[in-house]
């Protein structure tokens, strides 16, 4: 399995990233990880656009499917052959949250060019990924999303603060995608985000193999996050656009 990270940015695009989007591919599978504002442009350099299989949805903040408007441009309205629907999974109300970002009248416009599933409770399968969904601790419904194939997990986090879902989420997995909003030391307010030292103390509970940090802010010195998680005992990187990871 190999991962691309196209935009890591947390809470809106930096200059020099999109924010969360993140492309999982296997045997010719291609699926994303959230599509966030800023995300559908690099995701081009890494992809076509008709040929993605699916979108997995961590929660509805803007961050994280905001860019899910250009998708279904492109895919409504691109000239040459008609695109066949692609599964898309989110929270409860994904359908309505999409067709109100779009300005469509109904859910039913949206289901035009994505079938739509709120992410259920028992595991699932997007083309060669299986698929599992654990509640997390953000102020909105959200999850950590673990993705298997060919014999390799990955664990993403979506946003959250610390919690027992997310290790419950990712224990034995060999790669921890976590957020790491926050800087250890600040006044940080409670049920929202981790700091890369979070992130680090719930990827080693879980026993993952190695762990990248993402989700980082603009407007934070992030300089210190590799110190922060200097703790975890497997190999931890910062990710920045463009990386590609063999899982």
């Amino acid at each position: 399995m190999r991962l691309t990270i196209v935009g890591c940015a947390g809470s809106f695009p930096r200059p020099d990233s999109a924010a969360s989007c993140y492309l999982l591919e296997h045997e010719g599978s291609r699926i994303l990880l959230d599509l966030g504002s800023g995300a559908l442009g690099p995701l081009q350099s890494h992809t076509e656009l008709r040929d993605l299989d699916g979108v997995l949805l961590s929660h509805l903040h803007p961050d994280h499917f905001a860019d899910m408007c250009g998708l279904f441009v492109t895919r409504r309205y691109s000239p040459g052959p008609p695109m066949s629907k692609i599964p898309v999974y989110g929270p409860s109300d994904v359908a309505l949250r999409l067709a109100q970002a779009y300005g469509a009248k109904s859910e039913e416009r949206m289901e035009e060019v994505f079938d739509i599933h709120p992410l259920p409770a028992e595991v699932f399968t997007v083309g060669a990924f299986t698929v599992s969904a654990t509640r997390v601790d953000h102020p909105v419904e959200a999850y950590a999303l673990r993705v298997t194939a060919g014999g390799s997990t990955i664990v993403y986090s979506g946003d959250t603060a610390a919690c027992d879902g997310l290790v419950s989420a990712a224990t034995g997995a060999d790669v921890a995608l976590f957020e790491a909003s926050f800087r250890h030391g600040d006044d940080n307010p409670p049920h929202l985000h981790m700091s890369a030292r979070d992130a680090a103390e719930m990827a080693s509970a879980a026993g993952v193999g190695r762990l990248i940090l993402t989700h980082q802010v603009a407007w934070h010195d992030n300089s210190g996050a590799l110190a922060e998680a200097a703790d975890f005992e497997g190999d931890v990187v910062e990710a920045r656009p463009g990386q590609v990871v063999e899982v």
